[in-house]
């Protein structure tokens, strides 16, 4: 059992940015996110209609034009910039250092999570919406949507559990039958306005004595438009993929930039014309709660006009593309979360493998799904907050990108763009604060795990490589028999600093006078990574041999040496401390945010768990 759940385990960081060995063409991978964006139309006109009313077609044009002027530009510039599927996060950890920066990624991160699995229940609860709708579905499933739900969630966790490619291959017939029958059905229905034009003389008369003028109608759409935000979904998950996508990295970032634009061309032609036909030939009643369009008004009119038959294979269609909506949200949890947690220390080992995760998050959507009832409603609001932060976030992301370059007409149009998708935001936050709270959970669940992880990984060697300069290497080959090390912390770096050091030696160790040293200084630029790749620096001074490294903990540094010390010349290295003053618990602590603390024991336990046999271990001495 453990061997198949860590298959295909990736502990390299660089093969876990190259992404998994089998590629897909763009349009296949376009299929895989577009299970999650295509599928809105199964809920969206519907949505639309609740919230704008005789107004659901402007307000739906209002997000189309957010969509191809807002959305698909930024994350077109996104996909340039993060070739490796970090997406806006990547972007912006940049521009805050350190511990700080780490923060701020794992509040990303928790929205993040927020919108990928709100994504996989809100989907399911609603494909279990159209099951329990049809005319056909037997009687004793009325009443069971939790239970049918979970089921839903259990069988799309069973296609990740099989294999990335299978969900691909899934995904690509799925989004062609769905996209065929939503073709015929909004054409049938285009063709029905056309034979009844009355439908459209009396919507415009509708207009005219609700509304006192095009203006206001504008105005009240602009105002709607951010309750629509959930027909804006999948950009983030596209670039989160990018990994998957065939070709070198020339070939990806092209291929992804297609698969954006197709997907956003597909999607906004059918919002457009979906809404019309549906505000036009379905009665406004029909769309609100224990209405037969309410969350179908796509299924309402297949049925309607082209017969049960036809509406129950739409229904199958819209279901299985609702229920596979989750697999774009786990494509982007897998690849997402593997590019940063573990990278920080803070996710276990296991999080490079698929399998584990998929278990993971398929457990976090039956807690999400029996928490809300398995309520499409209820979901709503914190499935919105998650897109439009992440939006946001890329917005502002290539918004300083641009005036980094000095792109001042890109930097204008960015900004604008931000400040749309700002709005947007705030307004969604006001009419549905419960997305902040759920997605504040989250990003509390993530942190505090986090933080554990980090703690109790703290000990690990988390050095993946050393490499020496031309002088070090020189100092490592002239060592002969022991090498003795002793660890100076340091400071002013003059004659009497090292002098000091090596006779309080002498005298604390009783180490021979003619014993040949190096001492090894270790700095700390940035305590917050966690693995480091060790450039160790040869340096005299006042004739003493010191090497020199930069790292994020000095303990795990100095273990690292030592065990390549050992491999280089064959014998058992000792290195020297003094005891640190002070409290031991704050030494911890100290040891945990800035990388120092109570170093001799640290290192010790570091030596301890990397080397089980105490014979080859190095020798660790403090006095």
């Amino acid at each position: 059992m453990r061997s198949w759940l860590l298959e295909g385990l990736q502990t390299d960081r660089k093969q876990i940015e190259h992404g998994p060995h089998a590629k897909h063409s763009w349009w296949r991978v376009m299929c895989l996110t577009g299970v999650d964006y295509f599928s809105t139309l199964g809920y969206q006109p519907g949505i639309a209609a609740l919230a704008a009313g005789l107004l659901s077609p402007l307000a739906t044009l209002f997000l189309v034009a957010l969509t191809l002027l807002g959305a698909l530009p930024v994350y077109r510039r996104v996909a340039a910039e993060s070739p490796y599927g970090q997406g806006s996060i990547a972007m912006l950890e940049k521009l805050a250092p350190q511990w700080w920066g780490k923060l701020f990624v794992l509040a990303l991160l928790g929205f993040a999570a927020t919108d990928f699995v709100i994504t996989m229940t809100l989907s399911a609860a609603d494909a279990t919406a159209h099951i329990l709708e049809n005319p056909f579905v037997p009687d004793f499933l009325a009443g069971q949507r939790v239970i049918v739900t979970l089921v839903l969630l259990a069988l799309l966790g069973g296609v990740f559990l099989m294999g990335f490619t299978e969900a691909i291959g899934i995904a690509v017939v799925l989004v062609f039958v769905y996209l065929a029958l939503n073709a015929v059905v909004v054409a049938t229905a285009l063709v029905h306005v056309l034979e009844a034009p009355q439908v459209v003389v009396d919507w415009q008369r509708a207009l005219s004595l609700d509304f006192s003028s095009p203006l206001v109608m504008i105005g009240l759409s602009l105002l709607v438009m951010p309750k629509l935000a959930l027909g804006m979904s999948g950009f983030e998950t596209g670039v989160a993929v990018m990994p998957v996508v065939k070709g070198d990295m020339e070939q990806r970032v092209k291929g992804t930039r297609r698969l954006l634009t197709t997907a956003a061309l597909i999607m906004s032609v059918f919002l457009v014309f979906s809404s019309f036909v549906t505000t036009v030939l379905i009665p406004h009643q029909e769309f609100e709660e224990g209405g037969k369009a309410n969350g179908r008004a796509l299924a309402y009119l297949a049925h309607g006009y082209l017969g049960d038959w036809f509406g129950t294979a739409y229904d199958i269609s819209t279901i299985a593309i609702l229920w596979f909506a989750g697999a774009s949200a786990m494509a982007g949890l897998i690849n997402l979360v593997p590019r940063y947690l573990p990278r920080y220390g803070m996710a276990p080992e296991w999080t490079g493998a698929i399998r584990p995760l998929v278990l993971v998050f398929s457990a976090i959507a039956f807690a999400i799904t029996i928490i809300f009832d398995a309520d499409v409603d209820a979901q709503g609001g914190a499935y919105a907050t998650g897109v439009l932060v992440l939006m946001l976030s890329a917005a502002v992301a290539v918004t300083l990108s641009a005036w980094k370059k000095r792109q001042q007409v890109a930097t204008a149009g960015f900004a604008i763009i931000t400040a749309v998708l700002g709005y947007t935001l705030v307004d969604n936050v006001i009419e549905r604060p419960d997305g902040v709270k759920i997605a504040s959970f989250f990003i509390a669940a993530i942190v505090i795990t986090s933080l554990i992880s980090r703690a109790t990984r703290s000990t690990e060697l988390r050095v993946t490589e050393v490499h020496l300069d031309s002088l070090a290497e020189q100092f490592v080959n002239d060592a002969c028999g022991e090498i003795h090390v002793i660890a100076n912390e340091p400071n002013a770096r003059d004659q009497a600093e090292y002098t000091d050091k090596l006779r309080e030696t002498w005298v604390t160790h009783r180490l021979r006078s003619s014993e040949p040293v190096l001492f090894v200084e270790v700095s700390v630029p940035d305590a917050s990574e966690f693995e480091t790749e060790l450039h160790v620096k040869g340096e005299e001074r006042y004739g003493r041999k010191i090497l020199t490294i930069e790292s994020s903990a000095v303990p795990n540094t100095l273990a690292a040496l030592l065990l390549y010390l050992r491999e280089r010349t064959g014998g058992v290295p000792h290195i020297y401390f003094h005891w640190t003053e002070g409290n031991p618990v704050v030494a911890m602590l100290r040891y945990l945010v800035f990388g120092g603390g109570d170093v001799p024991p640290l290192t010790r336990e570091v030596l301890r768990q990397a080397e089980p046999d105490p014979e080859r271990r190095p020798r660790v001495h403090v006095g």
